[in-house]
């Protein structure tokens, strides 16, 4: 019996479409089965523990439509493209597939009917599959998504609690950090940092929970140096530091928004940090300026009265983009409560995101020159939460050569995430949160 791919295809064309074990697909096409239609520019597959996303990047506007399969095993999802044939472009996402992608097991495509390509992706679990298009934005044109969410999504405060318990990898920390320093502060597992102190202040009895955001990722690449710097790179290297100095607090425990290459839209960025009830929300970026000679660190907090400055509001504008370039579906958000959600932000949790992110910045400024020497507002979407002090770090200006060159380099990603560390340590000491998370 034909499988989902070819169903329908005539014995002569189906010949060309041939299937093996493990996911291998083995193509071969006359000349005049190709680049018929649109034309299928990329394919990408950006797989994660929250959702596996496939997307296809084409020159023109193409139907589409989609089903799953649960009758008979494996769990399939099958999508239908119409207008454009089978290419060997497409022979790049079988190979796409990992082992340990967390819900792809396989990918098959062949040619369904003329002008119709049918991809089928057998599932490893059940998922709520997200299929929509998205316009020409930014450095992309047409673009078909798929997002595979899983129906049992993983739960947020079990991976905290999982990510806190996990061996720390010494490789990640700074020398002085690593377990066989004489400097460091890691005693052993059982046993309290050298210089720590009893915690006897109600207010310091839980563990206080940092959330980092490491800004853009997967199809949101965020800005591009001259030498080809990823922002989306450099600021999961950064918060990956700051992860681990985190961790060697025993009154600390770090979440992360990602932590890996992929999307995560920023409304969802809010929502992470509120559903591990974040004390903090630390979201790292690095800037980038239509003139190569503007340089230094910068750290914003949100405004309820418009931008400090011209160049705030540019900031939020581009930083806010990232939905769009990344790509959203918007059919699948209640936009009232998504505006409900980041319209609840108070004076109380501006005020405090204003104190920390001065803390913050006045220990960026023994790392690199400051851009503006005190804390910018402007409405960055990610700083929305209503509930907790939440800043923007641009680290540094990845336009300007020298300093993209800087962001490059593991020295001065280390010394960034301890200045972080040190505001955040200094914040806290200063303004103890409320004991309202019931970890610990």
């Amino acid at each position: 019996m034909p499988d989902e791919c070819d169903r329908g295809v005539p014995s002569r064309e189906r010949r060309n479409l041939i299937g093996a074990a493990g996911g291998t697909l083995v193509l071969a096409l006359t000349p005049l089965e190709i680049a018929r239609g649109a034309t299928l520019l990329a394919v990408r597959l950006w797989p994660a523990t929250d959702y596996t996303r496939v997307t296809l990047e084409h020159d023109a506007p193409l139907k589409f439509s989609h089903f799953m399969v649960k009758d008979v095993p494996p769990l399939r999802l099958v999508v239908d493209v119409e207008g454009i044939d089978l290419t060997p472009t497409l022979r790049e996402l079988v190979g796409k597939v990992e082992s340990n992608d967390p819900y792809i097991s396989v990918v098959r495509v062949g040619q369904n009917r003329p002008k119709v390509v049918r991809l089928v992706i057998e599932l490893k679990e059940d998922i709520r599959p997200q299929v929509f298009s998205l316009e020409p934005v930014g450095p992309y044109q047409h673009r078909l998504v798929l997002d595979l969410y899983p129906l049992n999504p993983p739960d947020p405060l079990l991976a905290l609690l999982r990510e806190q318990a996990r061996p720390r990898d010494p490789d990640f920390l700074p020398p002085d950090l690593r377990p066989d320093s004489d400097r460091s502060i890691v005693q052993g597992p059982n046993r309290a940092p050298r210089s720590a102190t009893r915690r006897n202040d109600a207010d310091m009895q839980r563990i206080l929970t940092v959330a980092i955001d490491p800004g853009h990722g997967g199809e949101d690449p965020g800005a591009v140096g001259r030498r080809g710097t990823y922002e989306k790179t450099v600021t999961l290297a950064i918060a990956r530091r700051l992860r681990e100095m985190i961790v060697t607090d025993r009154s600390l425990r770090a979440a992360m928004t990602r932590d890996g290459d992929y999307f995560v839209p920023l409304r969802t960025r809010v929502a992470k940090a509120r559903a591990v009830q974040a004390d903090l929300f630390v979201s790292i970026h690095a800037d980038a300026w239509i003139r190569p000679d503007v340089r230094g660190s910068s750290v914003f907090a949100l405004s309820e009265n418009g931008a400090s400055s011209s160049a705030a509001a540019w900031m939020a504008k581009r930083e806010n983009d990232a939905d769009l370039v990344g790509g959203i579906n918007l059919a699948s958000h209640d936009r009232q409560l998504a505006r409900v959600l980041l319209d609840l932000s108070t004076t109380a949790q501006i005020n405090d995101s204003l104190r920390l992110g001065n803390t913050v910045l006045r220990e960026l400024e023994r790392v690199n020159r400051l851009h503006k020497p005190r804390v910018e507002q402007a409405g960055f979407a990610v700083l929305k939460a209503p509930d907790i002090p939440s800043i923007l770090i641009e680290t540094a200006f990845i336009s300007n050569p020298a300093e993209e060159a800087r962001l490059r380099d593991d020295d001065y990603q280390d010394q960034m995430a301890r200045a972080i560390m040190a505001g955040i340590k200094r914040y806290f000491a200063k303004n103890p949160p409320l004991a309202r998370n019931p970890l610990t």
